[in-house]
């Protein structure tokens, strides 16, 4: 008998929805970042007696003073990757006899005090480095002309949380929101805050005249203003609305405005200001919103509330790199001009900051400072790289003698 062709039609319909099914419920999960930590030599650290160490050693001290004001058992974090603040006291007290500028002297401090350690996520020693910097905006603080951007405070009804607070394995990682009665409800996101959701809690602290950049500084941290009467406002982060962080440049890339190879900060700025009809739309798919503070004094000020330091100051992901832990960086960078190679970037820093977009075991953006030269360079940074932890020699003589693995999931 022949098969009629609508029954034999169903059939087939049902077996590739079946064969569609059983290879989604059958398909290998994808596997979770875990960082792993392998123990190698100074000589493997390539370029490392070319650096100028003594420059780290500064941004070291930093993060040492902070050190000076925890306990000596509070851990470091990171599911103790880096031991406690105990474990870094005689470094710390031996960073300070060190002469500035002295780079052999650092060299050797580091050499002596330190075991280098390659971060891998899983099998994988290559991650993803960025740049960021402190951008330049104008302002007014009031509102008039064409300031009409608030860079708003922080809102008296924002609540932030540790997670780690609640579960140890939520280390790293902080949530925002706001009481509806006696409950945590999320914050608004940006489209919201930016329509005016928020106004009667958060208060402009200057306006400026550009959305576009006042979306950038959203994005960097933290930036100058130079102020229409006069003078300049240094502002920092002071807290986010909790929401996700979405880079927009993958949106451009989805609509086929740009490519990976061409996205970058620059790029980007540049489409938002010849379609200021679409811009406020795009803006608004990344729903995280930075309140800011007046900085007095030195700056910017990294998440481990210590002055960043030009070249030498990392972000990383906290549930993976503790803060203060100098890093050995073997990557490339663009140079300041676009026209020109690639260059080398070799060089020891100190992981003192962290940021929405910073995900993984193997991930860091770089601190370039103020200025053209850094904003050139961190807008077009997106390069393959590797990484090297380097954790005082009392960890390492731990680790030697139990055997332990350093493996943080």
């Amino acid at each position: 008998m022949r098969p009629n062709p609508n029954q034999f039609a169903i059939v087939v319909a049902f077996l590739l929805v079946s064969a569609g099914v059983l290879l989604h419920l059958y398909r290998p999960a994808a596997v979770p970042d875990g960082l792993v930590l392998k123990q190698v030599a100074f000589d493997d650290l390539t370029g490392w007696r070319k650096d100028r160490q003594s420059q780290t050693l500064e941004a070291f001290g930093k993060s040492c003073a902070r050190f000076e004001t925890l306990p000596e058992k509070r851990s470091l974090g990171a599911k103790g990757v880096a031991g406690t603040v105990g474990d870094w006291r005689q470094s710390c007290l031996a960073a300070k006899t060190i002469p500035r500028g002295d780079d052999p002297a650092a060299r050797l401090f580091f050499e002596t005090r330190f075991t280098p350690y390659q971060a891998h996520n899983r099998d994988d020693p290559t991650g993803m480095f960025t740049g960021y910097y402190e951008p330049s905006l104008r302002g007014s603080l009031v509102k008039s002309g064409p300031f009409q951007t608030p860079l708003y405070a922080r809102p008296d009804d924002l609540i932030t949380a540790e997670l780690k607070n609640f579960r140890a394995d939520m280390r790293g990682r902080r949530i925002a929101g706001r009481l509806d009665g006696s409950r945590l409800v999320p914050y608004p996101e940006r489209k919201q805050i930016i329509a005016g959701a928020m106004a009667d809690q958060a208060k402009p602290l200057v306006w400026v005249d550009d959305n576009v950049s006042a979306f950038f500084l959203h994005i960097q941290g933290s930036g100058r203003v130079a102020l229409a009467g006069g003078g300049e406002m240094r502002v920092g982060y002071a807290a986010t609305n909790g929401q996700p962080y979405m880079a927009i440049g993958r949106e451009l890339i989805r609509r086929g405005v740009m490519t990976k190879k061409t996205v970058s900060l620059q790029t980007i700025r540049a489409w938002l200001k010849e379609n200021p009809a679409a811009a406020p739309g795009v803006m608004n798919m990344n729903k995280s919103f930075v309140f800011f503070r007046e900085l007095i004094g030195d700056g910017p000020i990294g998440a481990q509330g210590v002055a960043l330091t030009q070249e030498r100051s990392m972000a990383v992901d906290r549930k993976y790199i503790p803060l203060g832990v100098p890093i050995w960086l073997e990557a490339t960078a663009p140079a300041q001009k676009a026209d020109r190679p690639d260059q080398k970037l070799h060089r020891l820093l100190v992981a003192q900051d962290t940021g929405g977009a910073i995900r993984g075991p193997v991930r860091g953006d770089i601190f370039w400072g103020y200025g053209d030269r850094a904003e050139q360079i961190a807008g077009r940074m997106k390069h393959a790289g590797r990484y090297f932890l380097l954790l005082p020699k009392t960890i390492a003589q731990r680790i030697e003698a139990t055997g332990e693995k350093i493996n943080a999931d």
